[in-house]
């Protein structure tokens, strides 16, 4: 009878403890990620594992034994375990683990230190170190995810990295360029910054031995060129060398530039007597209407640039280098912007490589007047061909 009385209420107790076990995975276990999971196991392996030498130590360093041992030999397991709660719980609320996450970290390290003195070896001691260190980077990596997870925010970017070292001693790269787009891009930049040498020095009054020296280094950039990059074939390569160079040889002009200020409000048209028309300076006549010019805010500025650069972009594709009057009249940009805009604009390489065809095939001079057009290689000048 006595048997049976325990078989009955072992069976109840086993049927209590399936339930519960059931119950607890399916609102704690299963909406977790199978990450999560495995890394409350890996971490309870590791706490037991350092558990286990702090039980070696309080018996053979501290001389604890029996009940007073095994009351006391886990204090500090129990502590990293109390601070690691803490600092979810600080997490979840404030989005940062605060004070308890630093104890997560002290704590393991002060555990595994006093765990590893009383190893007997020298691969005991540097496993009962790793083991403690290993639990608090898995619960470190958890916080992370779930941080990252509630806020939607990422930790901060480092300064120094891996990559960004590589990048700083040329052994990587930053874009996702070949071997041989790079090689031809620095190739192009050689011979671009010896050509500006060059000039610079011809324009100083340079001696002769100091001229020979630049024109033999330029003379061999463009031999290096044409050899490993294909320059004398690739209208892409040229295109982008002549970019180079006119981009270097016109620094100067951007201490001349006045560029807009993107914040500060302006009239649409630019503000002239009321029904008087005037002439600009692409002698194209621009109409006013009565009455004083109206203004516009910051961010109706902000769309009539961008709208100013997209139309922009548009004609530089079709080979076309509008004017500051084209601008004015496709955007709705005053004239005085679209002069301002034009002049920063026509630096660009694109812009600035036709610009530069005009001048060298037809000697044309760009005064914002005459836009450079190019039809089936045939370079034409406000609608009329130089032949």
């Amino acid at each position: 009878m006595f048997a049976l009385v325990l078989l009955v209420a072992a069976y109840f107790v086993l049927r209590a403890v399936q339930r519960m076990a059931v119950r607890f995975f399916h609102s704690h276990v299963a909406p977790r990620p199978v990450e999560d999971i495995l890394t409350v196991v890996a971490a309870s392996i590791a706490t037991g594992v350092s558990a286990q030498g702090m039980w070696r130590f309080s018996g053979d360093v501290l001389g604890f034994d029996g009940p007073l041992r095994l009351l006391l030999f886990a204090f500090i397991e129990v502590a990293v375990i109390t601070s690691a709660v803490r600092a979810r719980r600080n997490m979840r609320e404030n989005f940062s683990a605060g004070i308890d996450g630093i104890a997560v970290w002290a704590l393991t390290g002060l555990t595994a230190v006093l765990s590893s003195m009383d190893a007997r070896s020298m691969a005991e001691a540097i496993f009962r170190l790793a083991a403690p260190l290993v639990a608090a980077w898995l619960w470190e990596r958890g916080m992370a995810i779930e941080r990252h997870r509630i806020s939607g925010r990422s930790r901060i970017n480092w300064r120094l990295t891996p990559e960004r070292a590589l990048v700083r001693i040329g052994l990587a790269e930053v874009s996702d360029r070949t071997a041989s787009e790079v090689d031809a891009h620095r190739r192009l930049t050689r011979v671009a910054l010896a050509a500006k040498r060059a000039r610079a020095l011809r324009e100083s009054g340079a001696s002769n031995r100091k001229m020979r020296v630049a024109l033999a280094k330029l003379d061999r950039a463009m031999d290096r060129a044409v050899e490993h990059t294909g320059l004398a074939v690739d209208s892409v390569r040229q295109e982008a060398l002549l970019s180079q160079i006119g981009a270097l040889y016109n620094t100067s002009a951007l201490i001349d530039l006045t560029p807009p200020v993107p914040w500060e409000p302006e009239p649409m048209r630019p503000a002239v007597a009321a029904g008087r028309s005037v002439i600009d300076d692409d002698d194209d006549e621009v109409q006013v209407l009565d009455g004083p010019p109206p203004v516009v805010d910051t961010a109706q500025r902000a769309a009539l640039m961008r709208a100013a650069r997209e139309y922009w972009d548009k004609q530089i594709e079709r080979r076309f280098v509008p004017r500051a009057t084209d601008i004015a009249h496709e955007t709705g940009v005053s004239l005085a912007t679209a002069r301002e805009y034009r002049a920063l604009w026509k630096l660009e390489p694109k812009a600035h490589a036709l610009l530069e065809a005009a001048f060298h095939e037809h000697g044309i001079i760009d005064t914002g007047t005459f836009p450079a057009i190019e039809t089936e290689q045939v370079l034409t000048v406000n609608g009329s061909s130089a032949r």
